[in-house]
């Protein structure tokens, strides 16, 4: 079974770029415009808008990016039961998750996992946890390491790893200004900058104290990633909130303190995502429950 064409069009419909779906997919940009047109001309239908500048999906080329991410992963799975009923298993998992995460939970899980199953490679990206879940539900990625949610998509399977308080953290006082420090002693939170989130569930949680509280906070800086807050908040620029574990595992540690006195926010509860359909596959299955 060819599925060559249709995995360049998934990618394509994601990128929205033939020259970086040329690149990521090892294919020159006329060959992929060449089993794009194949597509379209077997299908009888636009599937792409293109001009000098953008590249936009049709309303059935939108159609085509669901049925071929389906497809591909319904592909893998019957491919991995093949291997699974042969013998040993190989292939490729494709992981998500947080430098702090893969510094933490992954080598204890990866450790068991290669000794069993040796002929598994594992394709690891790291970025903004925020990320996470929408990467595991849009197909991108087979596992990730994330919070869980408030609401748990229903297509979304989850394993807890571990409980991390989430915490506030200030400079240390010697690189503190003195209004600042004076603003944090008194935890006059309208006149605190801080260092938050751009999106998830930390910033969720902490939008929603300030709005219980009725302050409106002074943002000083929006970051995508955890440990960049760390870094920001040690150099005095403000107070930040991440999970414990983040300042746990920070090389910069030493150079943050907890408020001592914490606002009180729901704690992030770690652990592995996935889509419940993809449990089906033998290699996935065999990550999940090697942990």
């Amino acid at each position: 079974m060819d599925t060559r064409s249709l995995s360049l069009f998934l990618n394509l419909s994601e990128t929205l770029h033939f020259g970086r779906t040329s690149e990521a997919c090892h294919i020159s940009a006329s060959a992929l415009s060449r089993h794009i047109q194949q597509l379209e001309e077997s299908l009888g239908v636009t599937l792409l808008v293109r001009n000098n500048r953008s590249v936009q999906l049709t309303h059935e080329g939108k159609r085509l990016q669901q049925y071929a991410r389906e497809t591909l992963q319904q592909w893998d799975t019957f491919k991995d039961s093949l291997m699974a009923d042969s013998g040993e298993l190989h292939g490729e998992i494709s992981m998500y998750c947080s430098v702090t995460a893969s510094h933490s939970f992954l080598y204890d899980i990866l450790s068991e996992f290669r000794q069993k199953h040796p002929k598994i490679e594992i394709k690891l990206h790291t970025g903004d946890p925020a990320s996470a879940i929408p990467r595991v539900l849009a197909g991108h990625e087979d596992i990730t390491i994330a919070a869980r949610p408030d609401k748990l998509p229903a297509q979304l399977a989850f394993s807890r790893i571990t409980v991390s308080p989430l915490v506030y953290i200030t400079p240390k006082a010697e690189v503190l200004e003195a209004e600042l420090k004076q603003a944090i002693k008194k935890q006059q939170w309208e006149h605190i900058p801080m260092i938050l989130s751009e999106e998830g569930l930390i910033r969720d949680r902490v939008d929603e104290w300030f709005r219980q509280q009725q302050i409106t906070p002074t943002i000083y800086a929006q970051v995508a990633g955890h440990e960049a807050i760390v870094s920001m908040v040690s150099l005095g620029f403000g107070v930040g909130v991440v999970p414990k574990i983040v300042v746990d595992n920070s090389p910069l540690a030493d150079r943050v303190e907890l408020l001592p006195k914490q606002p009180k926010l729901e704690a992030y509860d770690v652990g592995l995502c996935a889509l419940k359909k993809r449990l089906k596959s033998p290699l996935i299955e065999a990550f999940w429950s090697s942990r």
